[in-house]
């Protein structure tokens, strides 16, 4: 699969699916080499932020929002080539969305208040030096900024 045919599937489905499609993919491409905690805390930091709003109104706003996450670093023509990490990835989505669906003092958050992260093979990104919430695996998850569900 190309990343560009699964970004325009999640243009012509219902948004909850596209959400999903959009997660599993940003999973996949920042963190399919990780263990399960790593690709969840993944995506705990673009749920935090798709709750905040600051990036969007939806997963795929959030994801895609220029140099946030791998779907808008990576080329289009990117191919996701590896269906066990796929399927894992997606799981991964599902489950973490469950859970973010929690009232927020009964979600179990593997990075409390991590609005970023990092690869430490590829960035170097100015925040790098923010409060650090925890490493985990090849990436390490930073309190860039307390980021509020929206009112």
């Amino acid at each position: 699969m190309k990343l560009a045919w699964i970004l325009w599937l999640a243009s012509v489905l219902p948004p909850q699916a596209a959400d999903s499609l959009c997660l599993s993919t940003t999973v996949y491409l920042e963190a399919r080499d990780q263990s399960d905690r790593g690709q969840q805390a993944v995506a705990e930091v673009a749920l935090r932020r798709e709750e905040s709003g600051l990036w969007g109104d939806s997963m795929c706003d959030v994801v895609t929002a220029r140099k946030q996450f791998a779907p808008s670093l990576v080329s289009p023509n990117t191919r996701l080539r590896n269906v066990e990490a796929w399927s894992q990835a997606v799981t991964i989505a599902i489950e973490s969305e469950r859970n973010w669906a929690l009232p927020a003092g009964e979600r179990i958050e593997i990075v409390p208040g991590a609005s970023h992260f990092l690869a430490h093979d590829i960035a170097s990104p100015s925040w790098r030096n923010a409060y650090q919430v925890a490493t985990i695996g090849g990436h390490t998850f930073l309190k860039v900024q307390d980021l509020k569900p929206r009112g």
